[in-house]
């Protein structure tokens, strides 16, 4: 299958540069899978939607400040550059301790970060830079690097900024959530032509969001309010929560001409035994599942394993496009997605291309709003 089979037009104008003036007042689309019929609601009329005793799972991981500026050192040039840290990786990674050593010093604690970098080709290893608190970081020569718009830097304890504890152990983590909360801004994706607000470190995460590692909000989730939830929970749809670090799996664009060359890169993942039990119990009963957004449904296959969902912590690369099996996914909540990307894909094998390819033409004609801060999608 090709790629440009996933494309759609789209006007510039409905993707949506602002989330609505009150979460939860989003418009949602319903689209019955089996004979691509739609309906339109509101986000609000969900609850009457579903059947009691159903199951809704959550991706409930938190979305972290990672969008950091940083002042290059020794260059005539004051413009900032900007890094968004992606993870935390081994210090020995594909490189030696000796070879760190000359940026670290021996023994001293350190962490090694995995950073998209812009106009990464003016940002060469060995350069240094000066992140808002005063914490310097040196980006280090990785082979996987080169030619690429991803850097590798390097930070030690004695260059960190900000107030930290004295006589550390080897083991502490350095850059902490306090760090980034300092030093960060919300990643709001590059279609969002603004800069953050102070507005977007409440509206660019979800209310249920819990565990902080996320570089991209599960959007899917943007649209429940408290209110909703306890309207779900009063008509007796049962909850499960999961946990998917959204990193470059979830967003990067597909850059071959067959789908089916496209690499997709992991994301570590948990799911409770609590979970397990709610997921296995619901399939056995069979009641309908409704995973809240593509990462919970990636989450729920991937987890997937002789013919039970398995608890525990793991990592996935899977990626869901049209000829995929769901063996666990009945339903899905998601928002409108980008053309000719991964998410369009795995809706597309849900729903199958023509029905979603034609419920976009038709959200385009509705006044839809699209992407991250747009409206919403229940396939059923």
């Amino acid at each position: 299958m090709l790629t440009k089979d996933f494309y759609f037009n789209l006007p510039e104008d409905l993707i949506a540069q602002y989330p609505s003036s009150v979460r939860g007042e989003d418009k949602l689309m319903v689209l019955n899978k089996t004979d691509g019929n739609l309906a339109h609601y509101m986000i609000e009329d969900l609850p009457d939607l579903m059947e009691k005793d159903s199951l809704m799972v959550f991706n409930n991981s938190k979305v972290r400040p990672s969008r950091c500026f940083a002042v290059k050192l020794d260059s005539a040039s004051s413009k900032p550059a900007e890094f968004l840290l992606i993870e935390k990786i081994g210090e020995h990674a594909e490189q030696t301790h000796a070879e760190l050593s000359k940026h670290c010093g021996n023994g001293e604690p350190k962490e090694l970060w995995r950073a998209m970098v812009k106009n990464a080709k003016k940002h060469r290893p060995g350069s240094r830079y000066r992140f808002q608190d005063g914490t310097v970081g040196s980006i280090v020569d990785f082979a996987a690097d080169e030619g690429t718009e991803f850097r590798t830097l390097v930070f030690v304890r004695s260059q960190l900024g900000g107030m930290h504890k004295k006589n550390v152990s080897s083991d502490e983590v350095l850059l902490d959530e306090n760090w980034f909360e300092r030093n960060g801004h919300m990643p709001l994706p590059p279609y969002i032509k603004r800069a953050d607000t102070a507005e977007d470190s409440s509206r660019y995460q979800n209310v249920y969001a819990a565990i902080s590692g996320s570089i991209a909000c599960p959007t899917a989730g943007l649209h429940f309010t408290d209110r909703i939830l306890e309207r779900l929970k009063a008509k007796g749809i049962r909850m499960a929560n999961l946990t998917l670090h959204v990193g470059l799996g979830t967003f990067l664009p597909v850059r071959t001409e067959n789908i089916e060359d496209h690499v997709m890169h992991s994301e570590v993942y948990t799911v409770s035994e609590q979970t397990a039990f709610e997921v296995n119990s619901a399939k056995r009963d069979g009641r309908p599942i409704t995973a809240v957004g593509t990462t919970a449904v990636r989450t729920l296959e991937s987890a997937w394993k002789n013919g039970r969902l398995c608890s525990g912590t793991s990592s996935t690369d899977i990626f869901l496009y049209p000829g995929c099996t769901f063996n666990v996914v009945d339903r899905l909540i998601t928002n409108f997605h980008t053309p000719e990307s991964t998410l369009l894909m795995l809706v597309s094998a849900f729903a199958g291309r023509e029905h979603i390819l034609h419920a976009y033409e038709q959200a385009v004609k509705s006044r839809y709003r699209f992407f991250s801060y747009g409206d919403a999608m229940f396939i059923r």
